[in-house]
């Protein structure tokens, strides 16, 4: 009888057992070094999961006899069959050319990384330009010598230096807030493009670990863990360009990497008057397990800049021929900058399910600008030169809870985090200056402390094919500012927080196509100084975005992603650092198509093409007086590269923006334009040459463009036009690389 029951309950328990089986890895490459972000997928039950920053995974529902399929971007796809549950399975994946025939599409996919991922891997980054290019649908201008931070456009934004997309690097901030120049300013000129691993990016307000600035989207930038390899670069071209990078491996072990970077770039530019700038970056960055769950991080770096520019042009001058297009009114414009950062990480693996994420950031800005917009409009006799200037201490930490978990019914993964940033900007001031050298008077002049606390709770539930993903962030503001134009000492504050929801759908039909549904509210802060002027009224503007859209593979060789969406701003409202007022723009909506595809029809080629359609408009303007000022409509940017087995590789690249309006009654345009650049190059051994070229068909092409109203010396009206920076003509440099 006893033997019956036992025999009973085993016949019970055993398929409850067989179902709760689970079994624990680590992916490696050859050399014993982690692989992250790697896929593992069991054939039979149709269950995944994927590897963490130790490469370890653990991958429940197993039995076996199960076929598992391991894949990873860049590496050999493996297949293992389980022979054993109580052995934990170590995997090795050789290092491969790219194919597309390796991806996968699962519920953790997100399609706008994988494009990155792609992209960055065929067409490495190769300056400081090129990084933010990297983003699908993400497009920049320069306007002040090279050494000031990039204009951006994304989805309808003229985003102007970082007002509605969060960026970050390493999870270090970027985004300025209430900086001198104009709220968000983005400057990433410290990082150096040969460091760049990954990018972390999305599109819209749909993100719970992203805050403040996250309405268009955010893009975090990785840099790489460890080095393959010590590299050295010289690079030389044309407009008297130079350039030099080291990297050099340290340490590289399987437990422990460290490595320092350095770069230093100098060029004059094609503008008559030479731009005088220089470029200097050091990074040295180290990682280690401590433990066989505690892993730690530390790096710091520094960076420093000085430029002249010849500032953004009217049109009128050049027609008239009184300057060329690379001629200046004012070649007294320019600047400095630094930055040093320092950045500590403290991760540990809690359980096979769960993890915490801790890191510590400090930054010690400085910050100098002189532009003159307007040349003589405001002051006929010494000119309209602006100073912007400040000194910052920026610092914060973040702490991220995750754990993975699986019912009966469901499974998922839910997190948690805080954060804290401070930003101290002293002395930040805007001056009316004369040849750089005498002020003359000043419209801003003070002390910002602002303090930011955010709180988020995401998860993830996996029923079958469909993923939801429900999630709300917190985060509370504290503005103060000491303004010492006022005769009295008095620090006024303001106080405010803001609820942001988020819920997200994901219907994974099957390893080649996911739709995806994506609602959201996010938002981006005013300046404190606009804050405290508004006595804390409307100062958290908030945008509601709406995505639905699908990726795709209908053959191996292909992906396609595709979305249309929509996205809504309480207020446009922003803190106008040139000219130290408040320009509150109204309720806007933006909606449009976005078309990402990625094709390699052989295994030595290439095409990428991404495509963004948008229809921005003012829903407070009267019909024809609602346009929003550089909203780009269309923009397409393609690449062809080749890679050859016997080291040559290259290829194309086209960027298309179309005209756009510059005013609001669309009766001043910006010309659109399209550029192409090539690269070439050839690896022999342990040496690389190349050659890359800029604007290939010397295009005369408008790379930034404002609507101003300006007044010559010689005038006696004012003039409203679009005033630009011209675009650079064909620019040919070539490269040496020797690794070792």
């Amino acid at each position: 009888m006893k033997t019956k029951l036992q025999a009973f309950i085993v016949c019970i328990l055993l398929p409850i057992i067989a179902f709760a089986q689970s079994i624990t890895g680590k992916i490696t490459n050859p050399y014993d070094i982690p692989i992250a972000e790697a896929q593992i997928f069991n054939q039979n039950t149709k269950k995944h999961t994927h590897s963490d920053e130790y490469g370890t995974f653990l991958l429940e529902n197993v039995s076996v006899g199960d076929s598992l399929r391991v894949s990873h971007i860049g590496y050999q796809t493996k297949y293992i069959v389980i022979n054993s549950l109580n052995e934990k399975l170590s995997i090795f994946l050789e290092k491969k050319t790219i194919s597309l025939n390796e991806v996968v599409i699962t519920p953790e996919l997100d399609a706008l990384n994988l494009m990155s991922d792609i992209n960055i891997q065929i067409n490495p980054v190769n300056s400081s330009q090129e990084i933010l290019q990297q983003v699908p649908g993400l497009f920049i201008g320069q306007h002040a010598g090279g050494g000031k931070a990039e204009q951006i456009f994304l989805r309808g934004f003229d985003i102007d230096h970082g007002t509605d997309i969060a960026i970050t690097a390493d999870g270090i901030p970027v985004n300025m807030v209430s900086h001198a120049h104009g709220q968000g300013y983005a400057d990433l000129h410290f990082l150096i493009p040969e460091t760049l691993d990954k990018i972390d990016f999305g599109k819209g307000p749909y993100y719970a670990n992203q805050g403040n600035f996250n309405t268009a989207g955010y893009v975090d930038f990785k840099t790489k863990k460890r080095l393959k390899e010590s590299m050295i670069k010289l690079e030389a071209g044309q407009f008297d360009t130079y350039r030099m990078l080291g990297m050099f491996n340290i340490l590289n072990t399987s437990e422990h990497s460290a490595y320092i970077a350095s770069e230093y770039l100098a060029t004059d530019g094609p503008f008559e008057s030479p731009q005088n700038f220089y470029r200097f970056n050091i990074l040295g960055k180290y990682t280690g397990n401590i433990s066989e769950n505690d892993r730690v991080g530390v790096t710091l770096s520094h960076f420093e800049s000085t430029w002249d520019a010849s500032g953004q042009i009217p049109q009128r001058a050049v027609d008239s021929g009184l300057i060329s297009r690379f001629g200046a009114i004012d070649d007294t414009e320019g600047g400095t900058t630094s930055r040093t950062n320092l950045l500590i990480n403290y991760d540990k693996r809690l359980s096979p399910n769960a993890s915490v994420e801790n890191s510590f950031f400090y930054s010690k800005y400085d910050f100098t600008l002189y532009s003159n917009f307007t040349f003589f409009l405001d002051d006929p006799i010494n000119g309209d030169q602006i100073k912007q200037q400040e000194n910052r201490t920026l610092f914060g930490f973040k702490s991220e809870y995750s754990r993975s978990f699986r019912t009966n019914s469901f499974e998922g993964e839910w997190n948690a985090g805080i954060s804290l940033r401070k930003d101290l900007s002293n002395d930040n001031a805007l001056s009316k200056t004369l040849n750089r050298r005498e002020i003359l008077s000043r419209t801003q002049f003070g002390d910002i402390d602002e303090t930011n606390v955010g709180a988020f709770l995401n998860a993830s539930l996996e029923f079958g094919k469909w993923t939801i993903n429900p999630a709300i962030r917190v985060d509370y503001f504290d503005f103060q500012y000491n303004d010492f134009l006022q005769t009295q000492y008095e620090t006024q504050s303001e106080t405010k927080a803001i609820l942001s929801p988020k819920l997200n759908f994901l219907y994974n039909h099957s390893d080649n196509l996911q739709a995806y549904v994506k609602t959201g509210k996010g938002f981006h802060s005013n300046d404190t100084r606009v804050v405290v002027t508004q006595n804390g009224r409307e100062i958290l503007p908030s945008a509601y975005g709406f995505d639905a859209g699908f990726i795709w593979k209908p053959i191996p060789e292909l992906v396609l992603n595709t979305a249309y969406w929509q996205l809504y701003l309480e207020q446009e409202f922003v803190y106008v650092g040139d000219a130290g007022i408040v320009e509150p723009s109204g309720k806007t909506r933006r909606q449009g198509i976005d078309l990402s595809v990625r094709y390699q029809p052989f295994q030595w080629l290439f095409w990428n093409v991404d495509t963004n359609y948008t229809h921005a408009r003012s829903t407070e303007a009267p019909n024809g007086e609602d346009f929003i000022p550089l909203a780009p409509d269309f923009t397409v940017s393609s690449s062809l590269n080749f890679q050859s087995k016997d080291g040559f590789y290259g290829g194309f690249k086209l960027r298309h923006i179309k005209d756009r309006p510059a005013n609001e009654d669309n009766s001043i345009v910006a010309e659109g334009y399209t550029v192409v650049d090539f690269n070439i190059g050839y690896d022999w051994k342990n040496m690389s040459f190349g050659l890359q070229i800029q604007n290939l068909f010397d295009t005369e092409w408008n790379e930034t463009q404002f609507a101003t109203e300006s007044r010559l010396q010689n005038e006696t009206q004012s003039v409203e036009e679009i005033h630009f920076t011209p675009g650079v003509p064909f620019f040919a440099k070539a490269s040496v690389t020797y690794r070792f």
